[in-house]
């Protein structure tokens, strides 16, 4: 393509010679105003803001569809290019609400703030989830028409809500074209187009209904619209994140911030391997967490407001499950610093930091009090959920990039370490002691702890139980140890907690499971009392109504005076939870039972010593722990000296699609349902439960995602010099 060399406000620039101005001035970092205007949609000419002078021309022209040519000189900030774009600007703003655009305290605000001034407009003003982000007011900012004397005409049109993922407010549409072109140039749809409504020009769905239509709830206009008139009924407001550009829901309700479209994108286009790499440049334990995760991610799915959130944990286990190596080729290990670091505890934050640190070029050693490796997820998850070789392996990898693992090595005090010569510790030793019940009687022989039975069982040392057995407790741990107990003899096992089940904490697939395979559960009754009755515990309960709710959100339960009653089992375990059991010559600062740290660098109230994970959280999730191991690894390299930058690419990014595909069942398709060993065959053995998705329910689950990364350069092409304003 030939090269052409013009001028632009003064700057000497070179462009290809089929560019058209606009775009000439945006590669060259010169700011024309425009709204229509978009880099992947075909030019429009609609919002009438970018015009320009050419020297040698009587007429002004529009950037975005003049050609440059060589030698052309270019005037866009002369005084009467100004005053046309002010004219341009002032026909859109009569007809579209300003009090956010002109507003002296907008850039205070954030999406759904009450307005301070108190406007009197039928319109979001300050609730616009564009607010901060909007095109139209850099446009504004620019042209320097922020004051408050901008006539307004209200046009009361309709708002378009019979789309179950955004709502059109007709009243805020510039008619600038610009989702009616990527519906029909970029996804190929045709659901959009202009129409007139009460004598005004704007753009909506070319029939009654986004339905009939035709659209296909991609979300592509509401990304490309330069001023929130389509406005995403689910919450997702642009908001500018810490950690990675706009928040897409399921990657910001992720603690490690897994970029989960891009590699369900990968699943859905048959790439496995490449799915894996993106998932293992955030976390290094993707199989793990493809069995055991908590999964808040698929709470926050869009998905699930239509019918079922993605299945986002089972096609990580996927990705996991079809590892070809890889993203071992984008994997870097920086040279050795030369530094020591030591980590107390191997669990998923301890060798998440380690993983990390070792592959920023730093000697790090784990100390582990237990004979195995592997913390909670070995002792605390059953090998049922989790299979021990899938942890196994992850280790294995953890331990090639250079980390040493020490068992049976328990840590008793800091400075031990930091005298040996460890330019820094991190300590994650987990929750390991379990809770007491509080019930009179709770110490006689048969009442076992929770986390103890688990933990003696995942180690294979010796133990016995009864055949009838009550587990107390409604969260993860009572039900890992009511399927557990089933699994080692016991044939009536029964679940008693305090609360409904609505309230109960563990995971709903998990009390679902724990009821398939019989186990049953008594809800809204409590321990009162525990005594001997020959070989034989009686466990005296009292029923419980719910109250108020609590600090946790929940219903308190309360006593139901003289509702007591008795049973009679061989053993009750108590699996109400864990505490941490922290070393007294650790001689850090402890909050509440847990250790108190920086929540920026995880930094303790000594220096060098970091601390994270269940240690200074409380009992959380392997998600969770890993997301604190990431940021001790990164803020244990800046105190030793380094960037704290772990950041990995090890997959491509993904040219997207511009279709979601031709199948016409995509909207009402819900999760495959995972394949699973009967309950007969659960009996008497601890062999993995679910058996996996095969390809296709994989793939298929994989085009169910409404792909929310696909934001056309986030509609926000251009980097204009807005005037920054401080109060």
């Amino acid at each position: 393509m030939a090269k052409v060399n013009l001028t632009i406000d003064g700057k000497s620039i070179t462009a290809d010679s089929e560019n058209t101005i606009l775009e000439a001035a945006n590669k060259a970092g010169i700011y024309i105003p425009t709204l229509c205007s978009h880099p992947d949609l075909p030019p429009a000419s609609e919002c009438g803001l970018c015009v320009v002078s050419i020297e040698g021309k009587a007429d002004l022209c529009q950037a975005c569809n003049t050609k440059t040519a060589d030698s052309m000189v270019v005037h866009s900030d002369s005084t009467d290019v100004r005053g046309k774009q002010r004219e341009a600007l002032l026909k859109i703003l009569k007809l579209h609400p300003n009090a956010c655009l002109t507003c002296w305290r907008r850039e205070r605000c954030k999406p759904s703030d009450i307005c301070l001034r108190n406007v009197n407009v039928t319109e979001r003003c300050v609730t616009c989830p564009e607010n901060g982000h909007c095109e139209l007011q850099q446009v504004v900012d620019f042209l320097d028409m922020g004051n408050d004397n901008i006539p307004y005409q209200y046009r009361n049109l309709p708002v378009q809500r019979d789309n179950p993922y955004f709502d059109l407010d007709y009243n805020l549409c510039v008619a600038c074209g610009r989702c009616v072109r990527a519906c029909r140039d970029v996804r190929g749809i045709k659901a959009l187009d202009f129409k007139e409504i009460n004598g005004h020009k704007v753009a909506g769905p070319v029939k009654a209904t986004y339905k009939e239509s035709g659209c296909k709830y991609c979300f592509t206009c509401v990304e490309v619209c330069p001023v929130g008139a389509l406005v995403d009924k689910l919450a997702r407001y642009r908001a500018i994140s810490e950690w990675e550009g706009y928040v897409v829901p399921c990657s910001y309700a992720c603690p490690a911030h897994i970029d989960i479209p891009r590699y369900l994108n990968y699943i859905a286009r048959g790439k496995y391997p490449e799915a894996l790499a993106v998932v293992r440049e955030k976390v290094p334990f993707p199989g793990s967490l493809g069995r055991v995760c908590i999964h808040p991610c698929e709470q926050a799915c869009r998905r699930g407001k239509l019918n079922e959130p993605l299945c986002i944990k089972f096609l990580k286990r996927y990705a996991s499950d079809h590892d070809n190596g890889l993203w071992k080729q984008g994997s870097k290990q920086l040279p050795a610093t030369g530094k020591k670091v030591a980590v107390v505890g191997s669990g998923p934050a301890g060798l998440t930091a380690a993983f990390y640190l070792a592959k920023l070029g730093h000697s790090v050693t784990v100390f582990e009090a237990l004979p195995q490796t592997g913390g909670m997820m070995r002792v605390g998850i059953p090998a049922y959920r989790l299979p021990r070789e899938i942890l196994d392996a992850e280790i294995d990898e953890i331990k090639k990039a250079g980390v040493e693992i020490k068992v049976n090595s328990r840590i008793e005090s800091t400075d031990d370490l930091l005298n040996q010569g460890f330019n820094a510790v991190f300590v994650a030793i987990g929750d390991h002691k379990g809770s007491k019940m509080g019930a009179e009687g709770e110490d006689v022989p048969g009442v076992l702890d929770g986390v103890d039975f688990l933990r003696t069982v995942a180690l294979g040392q010796e133990f016995t139980i009864g055949k009838k057995v009550a587990i107390i407790g409604g969260g993860n741990s009572a039900i890992d140890c009511a399927r557990v107990a089933l699994r080692v003899g016991s044939k009536d096992v029964t679940i008693i907690y305090r609360r409904t089940r609505a309230e109960m904490p563990a995971a709903a697939e998990e009390v679902e499971a724990s009821i398939h395979e019989g186990i049953k559960v008594i809800f809204l009754a409590a321990p009162n009392k525990i005594t001997q009755k020959d070989v034989k515990l009686a466990l005296e309960c009292i029923k419980m109504r719910l109250g108020e709710p609590d600090a946790s959100g929940r219903r308190s339960p309360v006593r139901i005076p003289g509702s007591e009653y008795i049973e009679d089992y061989d053993n009750i375990i108590a699996g109400i939870g864990q505490v941490s059991d922290i070393p007294a010559k650790f001689d850090v600062a402890v909050n509440r039972g847990n250790i108190k740290a920086n929540d920026k660098t995880l930094e303790t109230s000594k220096k060098g010593v970091f601390a994270g994970g269940d240690i200074v959280t409380g009992p959380a999730s392997v998600i969770g722990a890993i997301a604190q191991g990431r940021l001790a690894a990164s803020s244990i390299d800046k105190f030793l000296g380094g960037k704290g930058e772990i950041a990995e690419v090890l997959a491509p990014v993904l040219e997207l699609e511009p279709v979601f595909g031709e199948d016409p069942n995509f909207s009402d398709k819900k999760q495959p349902v995972m394949p699973e060993h009967e309950v007969a065959k659960r009996m008497g053995n601890f062999d993995e439960v679910e058996f996996g998705y095969p390809e296709k329910s994989a793939v298929d689950e994989g085009r169910r995602c409404f792909k929310c990364d696909y934001r056309l350069k986030l509609g926000h092409p251009m980097q204009p010099p807005v005037k920054v304003k401080t109060y």
